[in-house]
């Protein structure tokens, strides 16, 4: 029998740690996960699913109402330059693009033609497929409308480990705590390290501290050398930000552009003299004279075509368009235009400000993107034809119906670069010689392409060819080091997409499926934390890319082999390690030479493996032969 005292401790007890304020969902509660991971980008999407997927619980944080970053937002032409040196979760990201269309509208349909074997797609789509890839897994737990701010007393910290995070609740208000042994930083502006005390770079390296091309402040024609005005200094600009649209031309799907509440017509008046000229930004303006432009003016007077090579046509001035299915575009800044869908200097705060002023940031950059279009399509000072043509495209009416047809997300293309054991520079995605690879890094996590890119950091200044700060430069397909993503300071976190390197460098990491990629292999590498007890630095990196690999990853790219061929890991293996040197085929199937086969033994340390028969064992069988003996001489 329990007496009344008693009965009155053990209510009290059980309120203590029964109250709403302990419970899941509420205010300060706790809540336990072995990965804790902020930002529901596809970055964070692929960390969730690569963790859980090897037994392990995640819980993904979302500030908004919809997981996918940017794919999710208008990305839908995939930034990649070489398909197939990035695998893994991202391909098969791309393979379930593809079966969507080809269920829903036949394998022989334009939707599937218009899809390019899924690198191409419609925002809701990209958002359906991440939503199916997390909704498979039974130990990742995502939790919407949650907003990290980045600041240290969001983060407890003890002997150099996160030990719990705070977040808000957006739609109460209450702050929740979380609790994990491995913490990513998913998010596109680096905010849990930096709340955590990682150091960070911001804004541009000068050409003389890595001596990396592109460096520091540049002008130059796209597609031209460099210009006058470029002092290749470093700064703090970040380059500009924008809106990636959804337009058609489909009037049973379109929704005509609005004009915004805050319209300010003198923002687009540079855009007249452009479109009545036909001056843009291509080295083939070069080729125009006074007399010619003055031309061009007259024959668009008399509504005939102007004669500008590298002209952008239309809404092509306006935006740069690329065609996905069920006729959207992709519709990026315009690259050849002096004003465009970017908003430089004005997004130069955005990584290291709160959501505060990243929501008014915006709300003006929406505005601004919606009166650029608004102008173009009605404002009289601007040619008929002009209008006529940009007038035919409105913004899709199926996608984000619940925010007015317009993307939801900023195209955030820099944030905070978190300093981590490696920094990529530009000379890490540069062949070391012509025709050659980039520097092979044995640590590698995943093999990327795209080129070294940046957008503008300035508005048009006057005399200048081109925005300071656009360029493109042709690399190879690189190794990515583990390092990038493993932050100095704090042991257990890792930041697979506000990754290490240089404004130049960071440049090509800075696409979704390198981020991707990346994502996966945090997630592996988490996995791996957890199950050797050790913290994120000195995990046994060979276990994971063991895992990676076996999980579809490409960790170097050869144009002859990929995930799923006969003895690919240990061509993986051996060529991260510089056996096969910097050549672009592995050829496999073919016989190995005896002088080859004695210099991969001497290299190994090991002698002629049994079962080589000179002149018959193919490189791949060779190179399986040559890992066992390794792995036995090891084991004795």
């Amino acid at each position: 029998m329990i007496f009344p005292a008693k009965r009155i401790l053990i209510v009290l007890i059980v309120l203590l740690f029964w109250s709403p304020a302990r419970m899941p969902g509420a205010g300060a509660s706790a809540r336990d996960f072995e990965v804790v991971i902020v930002g529901g980008t596809p970055g964070g999407i692929m960390t969730a699913v690569a963790a859980a997927r090897q037994g392990h619980t995640s819980v993904l944080l979302e500030r908004t109402r919809h997981v996918g970053g940017l794919p999710a937002n208008g990305l839908g032409a995939t930034d990649i330059h070489t398909r197939g040196a990035t695998g893994g979760l991202f391909l098969e990201f791309v393979g379930r693009i593809k079966r969507y269309y080809t269920d829903r509208y036949g394998p022989n349909s334009q939707q599937v033609k218009d899809c390019s074997d899924g690198y191409h797609f419609e925002p809701s789509v990209a958002e359906q497929v991440f939503e199916e890839l997390l909704a498979e897994q039974p130990n990742v737990t995502v939790v919407r409308m949650r907003q990290f701010d980045a600041l240290p007393e969001r983060v407890e910290i003890r002997d150099g480990t996160i030990r719990s995070i705070r977040v808000q609740n957006r739609e109460t208000g209450e702050l929740e705590t979380y609790t994990g042994r491995i913490f990513i930083d998913a998010t596109y502006e680096g905010d849990l390290a930096a709340a955590a005390g990682v150091p960070y770079r911001l804004g541009r390296e000068g050409k003389t501290e890595f001596d990396e091309p592109m460096a520091g402040r540049l002008y130059k024609y796209w597609g031209g050398p460099v210009e006058e005005g470029s002092t290749f200094l470093g700064d703090n600009a970040v380059q500009a930000y924008n809106y990636r649209l959804c337009l058609t031309t489909d009037p049973q799907n379109m929704v005509p552009v609005p004009k915004p509440e805050h319209y300010d017509r003198t923002e687009y008046l540079s855009l007249v003299g452009d479109v009545w000229s036909g001056r843009h930004t291509g080295v083939a303006m070069t080729t125009i004279t006074p007399a010619q432009r003055a031309e061009n003016r007259q024959l668009r007077a008399e509504g005939k075509p102007a004669q500008v090579p590298g002209e952008p046509k239309g809404m092509q001035r306006i935006v740069n368009k690329v065609s996905i299915p069920n006729g959207k575009t992709d519709a990026n800044n315009e690259h050849l235009a002096f004003i465009s869908t970017d908003l430089p200097e004005e997004n130069w705060p955005w990584p290291t400000s709160g959501w505060d002023w990243r929501d008014r940031f915006a709300r003006r950059l929406r505005e601004y993107t919606l009166g650029l279009l608004w102008f173009a399509q009605h404002d009289t000072s601007l040619p008929a034809g002009f209008r006529e043509q940009t007038s035919r495209w409105g913004l899709a009416a199926d996608e984000y119906q619940d925010n007015d047809h317009f993307p939801r997300q900023v195209y955030v293309r820099e944030g905070r670069r978190m300093v981590g054991e490696h920094l990529f520079t530009a000379h890490d995605a540069l062949p070391v010689k012509e025709g050659g690879r980039p520097p092979i890094y044995r640590t590698s996590v995943t093999a990327s392409h795209y080129a070294l890119d940046s957008h503008a950091v300035r508005k048009r200044e006057p005399g200048r060819v081109h925005l300071d700060g656009f360029f493109s430069m042709h690399t190879e397909p690189y190794t990515v080091p583990y390092g990038v993503m493993v932050p100095v300071k704090i042991k257990n976190l890792l930041t697979p997409v506000p990754v290490s390197g240089t404004h130049v460098g960071f440049s090509t990491l800075r696409m979704e499926p390198c981020w991707m990629a990346l994502g996966q292999a945090a997630g592996t590498a988490a996995s791996v934390s957890i199950e050797q007890d050790v913290q994120i630095p000195d995990i046994n990196l060979r276990v994971v890319q063991s895992r990676l690999l076996r999980n579809g990853a490409v960790l170097m790219y050869f144009n002859d082999a990929g995930p799923g061929d006969d003895h690919y890991e240990v061509l993986q293996y051996f060529a991260l390690r510089g056996f096969l040197g910097d050549v672009w085929q592995a050829r496999l199937n073919q016989p190995v030479s005896d002088a080859t086969a004695r210099t991969w033994a001497d290299r190994a340390g090991a002698n002629l493996p049994q079962g080589y028969s000179p002149g018959q064992t193919t490189r791949g069988a060779y190179l399986d032969l040559l890992y066992r003996q390794i792995n036995l001489n090891q084991a004795e």
